[in-house]
């Protein structure tokens, strides 16, 4: 029989903890004070996840097994909050794209021409390109930020470029 189909016991070999999302070295930790909200909550669950698994008692071995990886995971969650920067949107320029700002671009040349897109950029655990929520370490974040209404930049994209401009800037008030 093929050693590919037998279990191995796997007790020598430390769980895989999956990581949180990068943050490149020396750059502040910075979220929106719902995203702060958002890695409490997270801790809270954690910790209750990891309070059942600590009750249960059926099987000893995969017990620490999960007890390794929440603890893992709660450590890396515990440091990402004692790292973050609360921006608050009402500290923002109006007049400019920064830190949690709603911006509205528009292709002015090199891809679909008129081509529109609004995301807000948040903090990398925030992140979610389906609710529109781009890191502030993105390419296209990095790209626009400090630019003002009407400004335009080349903005890279795979093999081209692509110039836009910005048509509009918001800061979300009412998410505290």
């Amino acid at each position: 029989m093929s050693r590919a189909f037998v279990k191995e016991d796997d007790a020598g070999q430390a769980p895989i903890i999956p990581p949180r999302a990068a943050l490149p070295p020396g750059v502040a930790n910075y979220v929106t004070p719902p995203g702060l909200e958002q890695l409490r909550t997270e801790l809270s669950e954690l910790e209750a996840e990891r309070a059942r698994a600590e009750a249960n008692r059926e099987d000893e071995a995969e017990r620490s097994r999960q007890l390794v990886i929440l603890n893992g995971r709660i450590s890396a969650l515990t440091s990402r909050i004692s790292s973050a920067k609360v921006i608050d949107p009402k500290e923002q320029p109006a007049d400019e794209v920064r830190f949690s700002a709603t911006v509205t671009l528009r292709t002015i040349s090199g891809g679909k021409k008129g081509f529109r897109r609004r995301f807000t950029i948040v903090g990398v655990d925030e992140a979610s390109v389906e609710k529109g929520l781009i890191a502030f370490v993105a390419p296209i974040a990095k790209a626009v930020q400090g630019l003002k209404k009407g400004e335009q930049t080349n903005l890279p994209m795979g093999r081209g470029e692509e110039v836009i401009e910005v048509e509009e800037i918001t800061y979300d008030h009412g998410k505290e």
